[in-house]
């Protein structure tokens, strides 16, 4: 294998970013990390998972290409070799078999539809996914087109945009409230008088 060259790493990870840019992908670069980006990826056409827009998180190591990017799902899925709730990926080529003769276009156009398109039950990250697939193929095709329905389809991944916008702007309402009913609390342990109080207020 080459040697680590630190110059050479960072030309190879500029140009591979900005071919995968030049493609048909949406990538998201971290405002912090340049090399810590998302990237939007259709459910291959001929698969379980057709329909749904997936958004994988990538981290291009230091050592890239001589050590392989971290790959990971962001959208839930259901699937034997992708964890449901980390999204790590478990795919030979990215963990094991990884070289310096590959870049991230292989990684969207070739390594992960084939792992969509072909699960190996034998070497699973999620044992249920693994499991159903081996028992019952219908359960699992269902449970798959269920989950892909639920969170891969855009008009869902919107839905459910809208309710974490929803959640957290309730959380602040509620963390308003708490800190109004401590700043009675404690202006009653200054002695001041109920109707100085509300007078407050």
């Amino acid at each position: 294998m080459q040697s680590y060259n630190p110059a050479v790493s960072h030309k190879r990870k500029e140009r591979d970013i900005a071919k995968l840019m030049m493609s048909n992908y949406h990538v998201e670069q971290c405002a912090q990390n340049p090399y810590n980006f998302k990237v939007n990826i259709n459910g291959p056409s001929d698969s379980l998972y057709a329909g749904g827009v997936y958004t994988i998180n990538v981290l291009l190591p230091e050592q890239y290409p001589y050590k392989s990017p971290s790959i990971g799902f962001l959208t839930k899925i259901f699937h034997p070799n992708i964890d449901e709730a980390s999204g790590s990926v478990c795919l030979d080529v990215i963990n094991q078999a990884w070289s310096p003769m590959y870049d991230l276009m292989n990684v969207f156009e070739v390594f992960l539809p084939q792992l969509l398109n072909y699960p190996n039950p034998s070497d699973p990250l999620n044992p249920d996914a693994a499991s159903l697939f081996i028992r019952d193929k219908l359960r699992y095709e269902k449970k798959v087109k269920d989950m892909v329905l639920k969170y891969a389809t855009k008009h869902n991944q919107e839905v459910q945009n809208i309710e974490i916008i929803k959640e957290s702007k309730q959380d602040d309402e509620d963390n308003v409230s708490l800190i109004s009913l401590d700043d009675v609390s404690q202006l009653s342990e200054h002695s001041y008088g109920h109707a100085e109080i509300h007078s407050m207020f």
